[in-house]
């Protein structure tokens, strides 16, 4: 079964989200409405393995955040010892990536697999961001964000600082040195350039091969 094909999923709501209506402020989908089609900003992983169904792909840039390794990952890429670090979009600077338009009949089921995805730990947050899509048009998207206030936020780390974090470290999906050198390949394979992070895959070896963390 695709991804796309599973069940809706009913009430997933970020901790940030629950805090957000428990106040009476808006969400993203109550802010949306019934706007038709929408866009889901991808920066990262969603960019080569979106898992749910849309009509159309353009490269976008956000204006404001940044893609940055700023996410302490304790299980994935790293260990509560030795923590490893993944992407988050973090504010300041601007970030390349891909938009996907989805259609409006699938909003609330694609919605509901990008919080199960996204929100699996309050340490990223849902908003709806403005984009400049490749054809000079611009359009609000959904977007990922990293919560500062979360204390798996790494940070403001330079090129150096990263890549020894990066290095040596090991998680139940594998090195953290893998992560990185993967995603600066997939990211060349799309045609898109990111220096800071580039530099960050300079400083980094290729890990000797070790059996995954059960």
């Amino acid at each position: 079964m695709r991804s796309w094909e599973r069940p809706l999923l009913q009430g997933v709501w970020s901790e940030s989200e629950r805090s957000r209506r428990a106040l009476g402020l808006p969400i993203l989908g109550d802010c949306f409405g019934d706007m038709g089609d929408f866009w889901v900003f991808g920066y990262g992983s969603l960019m080569w393995r979106p898992g749910f169904a849309h009509v159309e792909t353009r490269k976008a840039r956000l204006n404001g955040y940044r893609r940055a390794l700023c996410v302490s990952s304790h299980v994935h890429r790293g260990t509560p010892d030795r923590p490893g670090l993944v992407l988050g979009l973090d504010r300041g600077g601007s970030c390349v990536g891909l938009a996907f338009r989805v259609p409006a009949g699938l909003r609330d089921e694609v919605m509901a697999y990008l919080r199960e995805r996204e929100l699996v730990t309050s340490v990223y947050l849902e908003r709806s961001l403005r984009i400049r899509l490749d054809s000079g048009g611009t359009a609000e998207a959904v977007a990922y964000v990293v919560d500062r206030g979360h204390a798996q936020y790494a940070g403001h780390l330079d090129t150096a600082d990263a890549a020894r974090r990066v290095s040596g470290s090991f998680g139940r999906s594998g090195a953290n040195e893998e992560y990185v050198l993967n995603t600066v390949a997939h990211l060349r394979a799309l045609g898109i350039r990111d220096h800071w992070l580039e530099d960050v895959a300079a400083r980094i070896t290729p890990p000797a091969p070790r059996r995954p963390i059960p």
